[in-house]
C-alpha cells in the first residue's frame, strides 16, 4: 500500500495541477506559443507520447486502456483513435474539463471514459494496459512500486510508465529550481536511481508476475523522463 506520503502528496498535485498551474499547463499541451524552456518540455514531452505508444499495439480494438493521470488527454484520444475503451483518470478536475472539450467526436471506433479521481481508483474491471505518463514522478520510488502492484493485479498485458532517472544533470535542475523558486513551479519531483527501482519491481511481491521488458529515456533540454515497460512473466 502507498505510504501517508503519498496522500499528502497527491493534495499537493492536485492543487498544482488543478488551480496554480492550470494555464501554463493548458499552453504547454495546445500549440500555443511558449517560451524556450518551455518549447523543450513540450518537445520532449511529444517525443515520450510517441514512444509509448509505439509500444502499444496498433490495434486496440477491445482493448481496455487505462490513462492514469491523463492531464488534457492527449494520449488517450490517440489510445481511443487505435479502438481502445480508454478508462482517462486525472485528479485535476479543470484539466478532465479540457481534456473533454479537445476531445473529437469521432474517435474512429474507441472511445473514452474520462474521470476526475485517483489512480487508484479505475474501477474494479479489467485492464488490457495502463499507461502512466509523468503520473509517478512526484511520488518516492516506494508508494510508486505499490501503486504499480495495485495496478497489475487488474491487468493483463502491459504497464508503461515514466519516472525521472537519478543523473547529475537533474539533481543540477533541481538545485536551480530552489535557488530560484517559481510559483507556478510543480511540486518536486522525485528522482528514480534505476538499479534501486529495478530491485525494488523485483522483490514486490504484487508484481511477482511481472518483468521489466524495454526501457528508453528521452532527454531534451529541460524534459528528461525514462520510460519503463513492465510484461507478464
Amino acid at each position: 500500500m502507498p505510504t501517508t506520503a503519498f496522500a499528502k502528496r497527491r493534495s499537493r498535485l492536485e492543487a498544482y495541477f488543478d488551480h496554480t498551474a492550470l494555464e501554463a499547463w493548458t499552453q504547454l499541451t495546445s500549440d500555443a506559443p511558449v517560451g524556450k524552456i518551455r518549447a523543450t518540455v513540450r518537445a520532449g514531452r511529444e517525443r515520450m507520447h510517441g514512444l509509448l505508444l509505439d509500444w502499444l499495439p496498433a490495434d486496440l480494438m477491445g482493448k481496455t486502456v487505462l490513462d492514469a493521470g491523463c492531464g488534457t488527454g492527449t494520449l488517450a484520444i490517440e489510445m481511443a483513435r487505435r479502438g481502445g475503451a480508454v478508462i482517462a483518470i486525472d485528479i485535476a478536475a479543470n484539466l478532465i474539463d479540457i481534456a473533454r472539450r479537445r476531445t473529437p467526436s469521432d474517435l474512429d471506433g474507441g472511445s473514452i471514459d474520462y474521470r476526475v479521481g485517483d489512480m487508484l481508483e479505475p474501477g474494479s474491471g479489467t485492464l488490457d494496459h495502463v499507461v502512466a505518463m509523468d503520473s509517478l514522478i512526484h511520488y518516492e520510488t516506494r508508494d510508486a512500486v505499490a501503486i504499480l502492484a495495485r495496478l497489475a493485479g487488474q491487468t493483463r498485458y502491459s504497464i508503461l510508465l515514466t519516472v525521472a532517472p537519478r543523473t547529475p544533470s537533474l539533481t543540477l535542475m533541481h538545485a536551480v529550481g530552489r535557488v530560484f523558486p517559481r510559483s507556478n513551479r510543480a511540486p518536486a519531483i522525485m528522482p528514480a536511481g534505476m538499479a534501486a527501482l529495478s530491485r525494488q519491481i523485483e522483490s514486490e511481491p504484487g508484481l511477482k508476475d511481472w518483468r521489466i521488458g524495454r526501457n528508453e529515456r528521452i532527454n531534451c533540454g529541460f524534459y528528461m523522463s525514462q520510460a519503463i515497460e513492465l510484461v507478464r512473466r
